[in-house]
């Protein structure tokens, strides 16, 4: 066990311990949000010193529900802060809708004080809304990428599990945050005890901001066949623009035919309808997550012409775009009232 003595006086804080903001934003993730907390309790125990302490922020001090609709009371609402108090940010599910003008107003001027400022999950982009990831690397939930990268141009967005860019620092969520936290431990107080707080935590693999947040290629499609990869690779990261099956094919140096018989083999469809899936799929993600008109939507996702676009998401969704936004509003406004 690392005990307060193995730290050595030079590294125990100055005031006793470093003060964390966890702030509950409605729908938070309640495993983005455990984890963080736990990861700091663990230090402390195995400190046998309180490294750590915490308060729970909301926009009032009424009962806050995270995305699996259990409530918590919160001990204060949006407060004023001490300059070397460390806001966590806690996001979660339609966090557009949860992120208030109050929330946006307070970032803002906590930030102007100097505080270092997390975001959990989905929070970077209340971070993103109130101008404080401005010309910042960043990261969020991969389901939350393309709608962030087309309002968000001016933050450079990442795909790792967490992104720290000065006093600013954010996650893709789930069990990113203990990354996040194991690493400002290893910071404060050195890799030794970061270790011992991951063995509690039966949490074997350590990641860093280099680790990216979803499975590799290969993995995540159940196959292992290189030149396979590297297609879907570049369909993935040629949405907007797309590449014909002839180029991807020359660009791996094989025939379109192979390429075919490739993908036939392994996805049971061919590359130009696997394509048409992914660019749909992100086509949805900017529908029910942005005010992009659909028109524009179409665009980002490489169609031509809006009619074109909807006779496709008709095909693969069994409905319009427009009536794909339209239920998600409906559905919004129902959890509303």
């Amino acid at each position: 066990m690392v005990n307060q003595h193995q730290l050595g006086k030079a590294e125990m804080p100055r005031d006793g311990s470093r003060r964390f903001a966890f702030v509950l934003v409605d729908s938070f993730s309640l495993l983005s949000f455990a984890s963080a907390l736990d990861a700091l309790r663990i230090a402390n125990r195995m400190a046998e010193y309180p490294l750590y302490n915490w308060i729970l922020l909301g926009e009032t001090v009424n009962n806050v529900s995270c995305s699996a609709g259990t409530s918590f009371r919160v001990d204060y609402d949006l407060i004023e802060l001490k300059r070397d108090d460390t806001i966590l940010l806690c996001g979660g599910i339609d966090i557009q809708k949860n992120t208030s003008k109050r929330l946006l107003n307070w970032l803002r001027r906590e930030s102007r004080k100097g505080l270092s400022v997390a975001g959990l999950c989905t929070a970077a982009y209340s971070m993103a809304k109130a101008g404080i990831l401005d010309g910042r690397k960043a990261t969020i939930h991969w389901e939350n990428q393309d709608s962030f990268a087309e309002e968000f141009t001016n933050i450079d967005l990442k795909k790792s599990v967490f992104i720290i860019d000065g006093g600013r620092m954010t996650t893709a969520g789930g069990t990113s945050s203990i990354d996040l936290i194991l690493k400002i431990i290893a910071d404060d107080h050195g890799e030794e005890l970061a270790n011992s707080v991951a063995d509690q935590m039966i949490y074997n693999t350590i990641r860093t901001d280099q680790d990216t947040q979803r499975l590799s290629v290969p993995t995540r499609i159940g196959v292992r066949h290189p030149k396979l990869s590297m297609v879907i690779h570049m369909m993935e990261n040629n949405i907007e623009e797309p590449i014909s099956p002839s180029l991807l094919a020359k660009d791996v140096r094989m025939s379109t035919r192979q390429l075919e018989r490739l993908f036939r083999r392994y996805l049971n469809r061919s590359p130009k309808r696997y394509y048409m899936e992914l660019r749909l799929q992100k086509a949805r993600n900017l529908l029910m997550q942005t005010d992009m008109s659909v028109i524009n939507v179409a665009l980002a996702c490489g169609f031509a012409s809006p009619s074109h676009f909807s006779k496709c998401y008709r095909s693969h969704y069994n409905k319009t775009p427009y009536r794909e936004r339209g239920s998600h509003t409906s559905l919004i406004t129902a959890e509303i009232i």
